[in-house]
């Protein structure tokens, strides 16, 4: 595998782990009903701890990755003066001393009390995703822009996580709405998600649309570029998902009174996260291409 290949790998695998780690967490400590989001996060805690790991691994691996790319290829990807030259004099080495800081942080929401430990979980995996508008498009501007585009694609992310990484916690959601012990909030909670999804799902598509026009200053209708082609493939897919959330929340969902069946909503909410997964995809490979 070449370095360039495993820097995208790396950095798909961080993105994923990290959207994961905010929008459940976020969802599962300010939306859901007290009881129920402990006893999701019992059902959760190997996926929990699967995406520490990996954000522990990636974390590690991504300076020396970085530091292949940039140099002569994996002979320097652990070349003293290279880590140095990315951590003292690049944006990359700041990104990558935050995501460092942001990841302790989230090993130490491991040993917090339990009534804490999603707060501080979704803290450290927000600072995560903020972490990444350091190096990247946004840092090709300068000033006050520099400083917009940076807020901007912060929000873009933490906007997008949420809706996101909250799809794995309402997958094992769903089939309480069976259980009468856990109906009622289930309801409650699949409601309160399709409210906070209306917000997320407006802001990402007003941060995109702010994003593409910061980075390439039209529509990304120049194909022969790399950057455009799958930045076009990545809006169709969110205009996608935008339409399986809609078709979930006001035709899907309504049915169940009069069908009880939960697998086209299952059906439909795993194709959202495929998808959701498919855009991180997207980002890991344009996100390291030149977008003009």
């Amino acid at each position: 595998m070449t370095p360039d290949a495993a820097l995208i790998l790396c950095r798909f695998l961080f993105d994923g782990a990290a959207v994961f780690l905010w929008g459940a967490s976020a969802y599962i400590c300010w939306i859901m009903p007290a009881d129920l989001a402990a006893q999701v996060g019992r059902r959760l805690r190997h996926w929990y701890a699967l995406a520490t790991l990996l954000i522990i691994g990636t974390t590690a691996s991504h300076l020396p990755l970085q530091a292949a790319t940039i140099g002569d290829g994996w002979a320097d990807a652990l070349a003293p003066q290279m880590l140095s030259s990315i951590l003292s004099e690049t944006s990359v080495g700041q990104a990558w001393i935050a995501q460092v800081g942001a990841a302790i942080l989230l090993v130490a929401s491991c040993l917090a009390p339990v009534r804490f430990r999603y707060r501080v979980r979704a803290l450290s995996a927000g600072l995560l995703l903020i972490s990444l508008t350091i190096s990247g498009h946004a840092a090709m501007n300068s000033d006050w822009l520099r400083t917009m585009h940076r807020l901007n694609h912060g929000l873009h992310l933490l906007s997008g996580g949420a809706w996101l990484g909250a799809l794995i916690p309402v997958v094992v959601i769903l089939p309480m709405l069976h259980d009468a012990r856990w109906q009622q909030d289930a309801r409650t909670a699949l409601m309160r998600f399709s409210t906070a999804g209306h917000v997320a799902v407006a802001l990402v598509i007003m941060t995109g649309i702010i994003n593409t026009i910061l980075i390439v200053g039209s529509a990304p209708l120049d194909w022969q570029l790399d950057y455009q082609f799958l930045l076009s493939i990545k809006i169709l897919i969110v205009f996608v998902l935008v339409a399986l959330a809609v078709t979930n929340r006001y035709l899907l969902v309504p049915r169940l009174s009069r069908n009880p069946s939960l697998q086209p909503l299952k059906w439909a909410t795993g194709a959202e996260i495929a998808l959701g997964f498919a855009v991180l995809g997207l980002v890991s490979v344009f996100g390291t291409l030149q977008p003009t």
